[in-house]
């Protein structure tokens, strides 16, 4: 499908642009999409559905990663009560077509995973429903919510797949998708105050009609009126806007009012040799009432480097004191870009605007051609100040530029603490991001922040992000965890807390990284674990310490038919670490000692697969 083309030169910020993107790619889809079961003389009719949808529940289905979605299924449900609307919440995992193909009203709250991925629990709900076998669905009404992270290419694009696919088989949107970014709450809010009730009216005129006379007239109206919206969010979607939040309470800390913690203690874990800095904080959480649990987040707010903001001022040609209308607020220049706006990596529309102003060839054809892969490679290492000096005659002001720049988001680490072992503090184990490109150093926004720029005794913004679908199971269960690197943070917690509750369960921990002799972190704890007899089995994959390269997933696979034992016996199977090669590995390595050991076929073996993902056996907080 062609989405519509959005000119460079549009007089629009980048967030302007991104919403009109957005609502221009909704429209497409609506026009190009099959005509409602109505006209097409099959499936119920509108009348039927809605007079069917009011003796039906709202079906609330989730699809989840680390929580969130399920927090606002309930969430939603809540909401749907005080209106008088009956629902129900149910994971994506125990949703099949049976049950999909009897409902009327369908409420989805997903995130996504990784480069675009379904959440682990919603993997086989979806393979299910974009099958091009799978029946017309004439009958239901739906809306999405979609939970992402615009850092990733493929924001939000869970939520976008299911809402396409649905529409694909003659669902009626009854409320516009909204994709929510890392800060979702109020979006999230106000998308439900909306969507509840048309859910709750079950009419026929739903907001947002699917012929394609209805797109063009609502076009027009929302073409006209987007200068005069408030969009403050990443400039990829229309779920950027974000106005100004409430008040909060004074006792919550959160995204809004982040706790200002105090680190007291920041050291190095990795030996002289390593090719990484790793690194362990303790962070007090003093007076402020902040509770966790193992395999919880601690979201970090991050502040840039102030070399590369004076870099980029000086390079603007102002003054720091220079002041800039920041989210309808004003602020001096400097603070805003060493709080507010990322700058350590450029924003597609950055790229599109510069390309514009500049007419840099290379820049023009990258921009032109939408070939995501090669502008991501010209853009690796590069942060806005390279952007800046692809024309060095290029004069933009401050205003310009920060239009044209995503917010400063928060990072999200894995606690490596247990409540019970380190009460008042959390912990986290971080591996700090540094590397050289374009004849300057450079690294990552929050490691070299909390590594380079924080000191014992000074205090950085947290918030505990929960993570409900990363939890220890009972005390008696086996646990197997798969955490190479800085994957092992959850896992020291788990240790930890298991060691503090006296849990009976066995425990087995696979853990690796490139030398033993300085990669082996946390080894004396490790080592006291299983001298205490907390860890049963201890399997250890130092990549480079031998000729053949060795990692956690060759360890699975050489101990497979004990593994495939002690889930055959209930064990809980977690894995932490990065998605994009690890991850996916194990997964490969799991699928293969299931089928070998269990005397399945591939298909089998998916099926058990899919099978621990629904028990909450197999989890996965990967990154």
């Amino acid at each position: 499908m062609q989405l519509p083309y959005i000119p460079t030169d549009i007089p629009f910020t980048g967030d302007q642009k991104a919403w009109l993107a957005g609502f221009l790619a909704g429209l497409n889809t609506r026009m190009t999409m099959p005509q409602p079961a109505s006209a097409l003389g099959v499936g119920h009719t509108q009348a039927e559905s809605t007079s069917a949808g009011q003796s039906q529940p709202l079906l609330i289905a989730y699809g989840t990663q680390t929580g969130n979605a399920e927090m606002l299924a309930e969430k939603a449900k809540a909401k749907a009560a005080e209106i008088g609307l009956d629902a129900r919440v149910s994971d994506l995992a125990d949703l099949d077509l049976a049950t999909l193909g009897t409902t009327t009203r369908l409420l989805v709250v997903t995130s996504t995973y990784g480069e675009g991925d379904m959440p682990d629990d919603a993997e086989d709900f979806w393979q299910a429903l974009a099958a091009p076998e799978v029946g017309r669905l004439d009958g239901l009404t739906f809306g999405v919510l979609a939970l992402g992270d615009s850092i990733y290419d493929g924001f939000c694009q869970a939520g976008k797949n299911v809402d396409t696919r649905l529409a694909e088989l003659g669902a009626t949107r009854v409320v516009e998708r909204v994709d929510c970014d890392v800060d979702y709450q109020q979006t999230a809010d106000e998308w439900l105050a909306r969507a509840l009730p048309l859910f709750a009216q079950a009419t026929s005129e739903p907001e947002s009609s699917t012929d394609a006379q209805a797109g063009e007239t609502g076009a027009a109206t929302t073409v006209a009126e987007i200068t005069d919206v408030e969009i403050t969010g990443t400039g990829r979607s229309d779920a950027a806007k974000s106005p100004k939040p409430a008040r909060q309470r004074k006792s919550t800390w959160g995204r809004k009012n982040p706790y200002p913690a105090t680190v007291i203690a920041n050291s190095v874990l990795s030996g002289t040799g390593s090719a990484k800095e790793v690194r362990h904080l303790v962070i007090s959480l003093g007076d402020s009432g902040i509770t966790y649990e193992p395999g919880d987040g601690l979201s970090v707010v991050p502040r840039n480097d102030p070399a590369l903001v004076d870099r980029i001022i000086d390079r603007l040609g102002v003054s720091p004191q220079t002041p800039v209308v920041d989210r309808k607020e004003q602020r001096l220049l400097r603070k805003a870009l060493l709080h507010r706006y990322e700058i350590a990596t450029a924003s597609k529309y950055l790229v599109d605007y510069i390309a514009a102003r500049s007419g840099d060839a290379e820049l023009t054809h990258l921009a032109s051609t939408g070939d995501r892969e090669a502008l991501d490679a010209w853009l690796w290492g590069k942060d806005v100040l390279d952007l800046l000096n692809v024309d060095e005659s290029l004069t933009i002001t401050p205003d310009e530029l920060l239009a044209e720049l995503q917010p400063l988001a928060h990072r999200v680490y894995s606690i490596s603490s247990s409540p019970r072992a380190h009460a008042g503090t959390v912990h986290l184990t971080m591996a700090t991001v540094r590397y050289r490109s374009g004849e300057r150093d450079r690294g990552g926004v929050c490691s070299t922040h909390l590594a380079d720029r924080i000191a014992d005794d000074e205090t950085i913004g947290v918030f505990v992000t929960p993570n409900k679908s990363f939890r220890l199971p009972p005390d008696d269960a086996k646990v197997v965890m798969v955490g190479p690197g800085t994957g092992i943070a959850p896992f020291r917690a788990f240790l930890h807390e298991r060691a503090e509750r006296g849990a009976a369960g066995s425990n087995w921990l696979f853990f690796g990284d490139q030398h033993e002799a300085c990669d082996h972190i946390y080894r004396d704890e490790i080592d006291q674990f299983v001298a205490d007899g907390l860890l049963d089995r201890l399997d250890l994959a130092f990549s480079r310490d031998q000729e053949h390269k060795v990692y956690v997933q060759d360890k699975m696979r050489a101990h497979g038919a004990e593994l495939f034992r002690w889930l055959d016996d209930g064990a809980y199977l977690y894995v932490c670490g990065d998605a994009t090669r690890m991850a996916r590995d194990v997964d490969d390595a799991l699928h293969e000692i299931i089928a070998e050991h269990g005397g399945h076929s591939a298909s089998g073996a998916q099926d058990v697969v899919s099978q621990l993902k629904k028990d909450k056996r197999y989890m996965r907080d990967v990154y």
